[in-house]
This record gives C-alpha cells, sequence and structure tokens, in this order.
C-alpha cells in the first residue's frame, strides 16, 4: 500500500469514527452533567479527530514536508496535553488495560512530535519521516480502540447518600 493510499484510508477511519463517537455521546447525555466523564469523552472525540486531521495534512503536499511537519507537531502538542489532563482524572478510578496505560498515548504524540521537528531520525530506522508517523499513528488507533472500549463499559459508580 502506498503512503497516499494509507493516509487517505486512516483519515477516512478516522472521520467515521469521529462521527459514530457523536452517535455514542447523543445516546448518553448524562455524561454532559458530569465534568470527568465529559473530559473522557472529549478524549475519546480527540483520539480519532487528531489522528484524521495529521492524515488529512500528510496528503496535502507530498512535496512541501513543512506541511505535514507543521500539522504533525501542532496534533501531537495538543493531543499529548489533552492525554496528561486525562491521566490524572483517571487516577481515582478502576481502570482496564488500556485506560491504565493511557500514558503510553503521551508517548507516542512524542514521539511523532520529535519526527515533525527531526524528520531525518526516522531514517536510524530504515524509514522516511511519514512512514514512521504511519506506524505511531496506527498504535494512537489501537490504544483508543481500547480506551474507548473501556470508558463505554465502565459503570458509573453511583453518589453515596451522606
Amino acid at each position: 500500500m502506498s503512503l497516499a493510499d494509507f493516509y487517505s484510508l486512516m483519515a477516512v477511519t478516522c472521520f467515521t469514527l469521529v462521527g459514530l463517537w457523536w452517535t455514542v455521546v447523543e445516546r448518553h447525555p448524562e455524561w454532559k452533567g458530569d465534568p470527568s466523564r465529559r473530559s473522557l469523552a472529549g478524549g475519546v472525540y480527540l483520539s480519532f479527530l487528531l489522528p484524521g486531521l495529521m492524515s488529512t495534512f500528510a496528503q496535502v503536499d507530498a512535496g512541501n514536508p513543512l506541511i505535514w511537519r507543521i500539522s504533525f507537531g501542532l496534533a501531537a502538542v495538543i493531543g499529548g496535553i489533552a492525554t496528561v489532563r486525562l491521566v490524572s482524572i483517571d487516577r481515582n478510578v478502576i481502570r482496564g488495560p488500556f485506560r491504565r496505560f493511557r500514558w503510553l498515548v503521551v508517548v507516542l504524540y512524542g514521539l511523532i512530535l520529535v519526527l515533525a521537528v527531526a524528520p531525518a531520525l526516522a531514517q536510524l530506522l530504515g524509514l522516511t519521516p511519514l512512514q514512521a508517523a504511519s506506524i505511531g499513528l496506527i498504535l494512537l488507533i489501537v490504544l483508543a480502540h481500547g480506551i474507548t472500549w473501556e470508558f463505554m463499559m465502565e459503570t458509573p459508580i453511583a453518589p453515596k447518600d451522606v
């Protein structure tokens, strides 16, 4: 598969998942009233939106790497900051394996940021920068799927009567 085909497929997949997530959120209006659940639902949204945006920008102009480098860098910073917030929210919850290792998302965004800033580092792995970044995006989506599943399967804790 060519990189152009990969990034096209990745963008379509991610934006489809964003749309499906909107449907899920619409069916759970109670999430809007709970700040931590609202933040976690927003984190799922970003988990699919940011890789979709990066994949779209990777296709804009293959001859101009500055476009993908800036978009990947910005998305990685936004994703990393948002995920650090979510890790702190998740500390007080019994978590499954994906949410327990949500910090790996920060690591992946960090690696993508490094590739955006210093794309020549991909050559150490025998890859082009966009090939190396595509592996990062695949891993982000795998983690996003697991985190989404665990979030949707979580039973909210009923408030205690005082």
